[in-house]
């Protein structure tokens, strides 16, 4: 991954030299913060699980713990699903925008020839078409504001 970067920041005009060292200098500082963080927080919970145990029961300290963590990934779960759907509902409308644009272009290339042959459509289907333009391009800014 390193060969990749190497390159691009040359062209940026970083020292290259230094960069690859202080690269991987920073990934095993922030390898050691995460596995030390993740020993930190087993021990936040053993210390949890044992003071609601001496209150509690075992038990009961157990199936609140478990309810717990349970809770904990079903919220998880929905706000995914939730942040899916969203970028699967932009994608679809931004696609949809496209082809709907797409085929306007399409339609006015094909029917110009024919707009073109007849002086009454030409003179009535240019301040039409320019309304329609309008029309369109304030409807599509309106929907990205």
């Amino acid at each position: 991954m390193f060969n990749l970067l190497m390159p691009l920041a040359g062209l940026l005009g970083l020292e290259v030299e230094g960069l690859g060292q202080r690269l991987k200098g920073l990934a095993v500082v922030y390898a050691v913060i995460m596995v030390f963080g993740a020993i930190g927080v087993g021990f936040l919970i053993a210390a949890g699980y044992i003071a609601l145990a001496a209150s509690v029961g075992p038990l009961y300290a157990s199936l609140i713990f478990a309810g717990g963590f349970l809770a904990i990934a079903l919220i998880t779960l929905i706000g995914f699903s939730m942040a899916e759907a969203g970028r699967k509902r932009r994608i679809v409308e931004k696609r949809r925008s496209s082809d709907t644009g797409a085929f306007l272009t399409t339609a006015a290339l094909t029917a110009l020839p024919l707009l073109a042959r007849s002086p009454l459509l030409l003179k009535l289907g240019i301040p039409v078409a320019a309304i329609a333009a309008v029309a369109l391009l304030r409807d599509r800014n309106d929907h990205n504001s």
